[in-house]
């Protein structure tokens, strides 16, 4: 026996941002898988060092709004790969700054002009004013400098 429920999941807004989340990144998650075999975080910090340069862990989570355990292994990984250093703070071993390496600003380059080019392609599906708009009201929702 089903009760009849009115909640109309499909204007939920929670589920629809991720609906449109999901869907939006899907083309660009299989670059960076198939040229770099990253993960979404792991483009994530690779993105915040390029953009921002040496960084800690925590000012990325600061920034990124990502838990610090996913950061950590995405540091790893990208270490590993060779495409990022790791130096402890002389003064405080609990710090440890990260920076691109030549092979990691290569990844970076390469990767934030196919993000340009699928930005560009995503919003070609509205006009000027409503991406601007779409962008100002997601900030909004993120908390952003909008919000």
């Amino acid at each position: 026996m089903s009760i009849a429920d009115d909640f109309d999941l499909q204007n939920f807004l929670p589920y629809l941002l991720n609906q449109a989340a999901e869907e939006s990144s899907l083309a660009f998650q299989q670059v960076y898988k198939d040229r770099y075999g990253m993960l979404r975080t792991e483009w994530r910090v690779l993105f915040h060092l390029g953009i921002y340069g040496r960084m800690t862990a925590k000012e990325i989570g600061s920034r990124s709004k990502m838990h610090k355990t996913k950061i950590s292994r995405a540091v790893a990984k990208l270490a590993q790969r060779r495409f990022l250093t790791r130096e402890r703070d002389a003064n405080d071993r609990r710090v440890e700054y990260l920076e691109l390496t030549t092979a990691g600003r290569q990844a970076y380059r390469d990767l934030r002009a196919v993000a340009a080019d699928y930005d560009t392609r995503l919003t070609a599906r509205f006009s000027a004013q409503e991406a601007e708009m779409l962008r100002k009201l997601l900030r909004k929702l993120a908390g952003g400098a909008d919000g």
